[in-house]
């Protein structure tokens, strides 16, 4: 029961958090990148926002099964920056040179802080919706 909320957790994290902040940071001007995109992906046609919320709920249990033991700071500290650092080094390293992008998103600042201030937000979110769904410490 605990990983399906968990599941949960970082599916809903990335609609509401995640893309929250990129809301934030697009209707600022700092980035072009738009939240909650519907465009189709390949090969199921399933709306992108949707496929990342997928990720976002695989990444929340093993983001969990690292931080449930951990109460007080050191689990929202440890939420916020395994969440940060993480799913960007993954993104960076090994699902863009996937799709065919360079390595590291060519190693641009402003894509690697925003990656690393988005997925920051989701690991909080991931944290707070556990707590709210009665699976985390984080008092």
């Amino acid at each position: 029961m605990t990983t399906a909320k968990a599941f949960l957790a970082g599916f809903l994290s990335t609609l509401v958090f995640h893309q929250g902040a990129l809301a934030i940071l697009h209707g600022a001007g700092v980035t072009a990148r738009k939240p909650w995109v519907m465009a189709p992906v390949p090969p199921l046609g399933i709306p992108s926002v949707l496929s990342l919320a997928f990720w976002g709920g695989l990444w929340g249990v093993a983001l969990w099964l690292m931080i449930r033991g951990a109460s007080g700071p050191r689990h929202w500290l440890g939420a916020i920056l395994l969440g940060a650092i993480l799913p960007t080094l993954v993104a960076l390293l090994v699902v863009f040179p996937l799709k065919g992008l360079p390595i590291g998103g060519g190693w641009k600042p402003d894509l690697i802080v925003g990656a690393l201030l988005l997925n920051g937000a989701w690991g909080f979110g991931v944290a707070l919706l556990m707590r709210i769904m009665g699976g985390a410490r984080g008092r």
